[in-house]
């Protein structure tokens, strides 16, 4: 008989004492172990095993679960005999940042102090007798949720060493989704506060503490050292491009069958392996999404259950604010097309609004792209190539472009796709103004000397719009015809006309005006002769439509040829 699917459940004790699914990771802990490495850092990405793994190492080493043999028992890890001796025997200090997700610093800083002051709270029996001193007890005792932050930083420190002397053995550290605060606070404007408070944090619990055994750090992303560990040397890092430990997180091929035939469901297994396959950590491919897996065992039934599981609104954001490159590579995404970039596994957080490669380096490490190949260029850089994971991801990015002009599909956007279709060019400038002024920022569109941040904004914001045409249309952007290359180009897969379109923003150094960019735009179409790869595929002058898009901050002027 199957066991029962308990979705959810990352208690590594609940686990084996109700006898639910679970595969087993046992032999994470015989490899940690035996590396001897002091700080290990393990990225993956969400809804990977971390907590639970974190939760099975605390269950093994912490004396709280001295003579708990029988959570293991039947469990690979419980064949050595050595290991069963080493079960239960150290002090163990675990921290969790996984629901650090405040909107400010304040907030931040209280959820903090308050996972800290319970940790405290559940050792309360270190007051009792003379190992602590008067002071030591009265610093225990300032450990609270208003302390002020330079008594967080070092109280975990401090802990760690009232429990190894009361124990008369160094302590084990786990700490659990150490990255998800510095997200939040990129996204919501406070990083330079985090940063500091961590990197001070990290430093007396990795570095400047003679207290700790060993200990072993979990995210989703590797954070430049230079952010937040720069004094710290000692630390093993393990990515998604590390070969140590790939089995570990996620599940195997062969976990997947075994899954599927005890829950008779064989003959699904392709289908599984098109939605929820395709992850790869350093050469091992073919690792499953187990969060999808587990729910899909539970419901019998394909859908979306990793994408769906938080907002992902780091890497939301970063793609909407895209320009017309990203745009562009997400269009192929969505089709199953690979494109090559130079990653850095270090997220160099101040680069992600800058540098498109960054960008990609984060939704690798997130599992959103695999690695198809590694070669080096001619200046022996590595590129790589890059594509969706599996169906799931592309579910995914459809559903996030679709999120983005929810807010005012229902007022203009299903308006303005009428209108071009129609070739209404009065009310496309009706809706285009109406969304821009209702939408846009003018950070995002730019004016004056960011006139090419402007272009690229505009240029990715319609790509985005378009992408929803793809049913009826194949979109390329920024490829060469004739004597250039044209912005966005519509190919019809049926009896509908092709469209090319041109962007243009004014320039202040130029005394340019609306108008006068429109014409530019215009006349660059005819120039340039970009329709020749329409008119080589056999679609007829007049069934081509060109137009111009020009932009001066929020306001846009739309036109074509024959109303100019």
């Amino acid at each position: 008989m199957a066991r029962t699917v308990a979705i959810g459940l990352q208690n590594f004790e609940n686990i084996r004492t109700r006898n639910v699914f679970y595969v087993d990771k046992t032999n994470f802990i015989k490899e940690w172990w035996e590396s001897k490495d002091d700080v290990t850092l393990i990225t993956r990405p969400r809804r990977f095993g971390k907590t639970l793994n974190m939760d099975m190492l605390n269950c093994f080493f912490s004396n709280e679960y001295a003579y708990r043999g029988d959570l293991f028992e039947g469990l690979s890890i419980w064949n050595e005999e050595k290991y069963r001796q080493l079960q239960g025997t150290y002090p163990v200090i675990f921290i969790s940042f996984a629901g650090v997700k405040d909107t400010d610093f304040d907030g931040m800083s209280y959820t903090v102090c308050k996972q800290i002051s319970d940790i405290y709270e559940s050792n309360r029996y270190l007051l009792e007798g003379d190992l602590l001193s008067d002071n030591e007890k009265d610093y225990f005792k300032s450990v609270n949720t208003k302390m002020p932050l330079k008594v967080a930083e070092n109280a975990l420190n401090s802990l760690s060493n009232f429990i190894s002397r009361y124990y008369k053995k160094k302590v084990i550290i786990l700490v659990d989704e150490y990255d998800t605060p510095m997200q939040e606070a990129w996204i919501n404007g406070y990083w330079n506060e985090a940063v500091a408070f961590f990197r001070s944090l990290f430093n007396t619990l990795f570095k400047t503490n003679p207290y700790i055994e060993r200990g072993i750090i979990t995210g989703i992303t590797r954070i430049s050292k230079e952010s937040i560990f720069s004094d710290l040397n000692h630390i093993k890092v393990v990515t998604v491009g590390s070969d140590m430990y790939a089995d570990c997180f996620g599940f195997t091929q062969k976990e997947v069958s075994d899954a599927l035939e005890e829950y008779d469901l064989s003959d699904q297994k392709d289908a599984v392996k098109e939605w929820y396959d395709g992850f790869t950590f350093g050469r091992y491919t073919d690792i499953y999404n187990p969060w999808s897996i587990i729910n899909y065992l539970d419901n019998k039934k394909i859908d979306s259950y990793w994408s769906n599981t938080s907002s992902n609104g780091l890497i939301n954001s970063l793609l909407q604010k895209g320009d017309a490159n990203v745009k562009q590579i997400l269009e192929g995404l969505i089709k199953g097309e690979a494109f090559n970039a130079k990653i850095n596994e270090d997220i160099v957080f101040a680069q992600l609004d800058s540098d498109n490669d960054a960008i990609w380096s984060l939704m690798l490490a997130a599992g959103y792209l695999k690695v198809e190949k590694i070669e080096a260029d001619e200046y022996d850089t590595d590129v790589y190539t890059l594509n969706v994971t599996n169906r799931e991801t592309v579910r995914f990015l459809r559903d996030m472009i679709s999120r983005w002009f929810s807010k005012y599909k229902g007022l203009y956007y299903s308006d303005f796709i009428e209108s071009f279709l129609k070739g209404d060019i009065e009310e496309m400038n009706i809706c285009m103004n109406d969304i821009t002024e209702t939408v846009f920022s003018f950070y995002d569109v730019g004016s004056g000397k960011k006139w090419k941040q402007a272009e690229s904004f505009y240029h990715g914001f319609v790509l985005g719009l378009m992408v929803e045409l793809a049913r009826d249309y194949v979109l390329r952007s920024n490829r060469e015809s004739g004597r250039g290359r044209y912005d966005v180009m519509l190919i019809p897969k049926g009896d509908r006309d092709a469209m090319i379109i041109e962007f243009k923003a004014v320039r202040d150094d130029k005394k340019e005006t609306l108008e006068s960019a429109l014409q530019m735009a215009l006349e660059q179409i005819e120039s340039k002769n970009y329709e020749q790869d329409l008119i080589s595929m056999g679609i007829t002058k007049d069934r081509i439509k060109k137009y111009g898009f020009a932009f001066e901050g929020k306001t846009v002027l739309i036109g074509t040829k024959e109303d100019n």
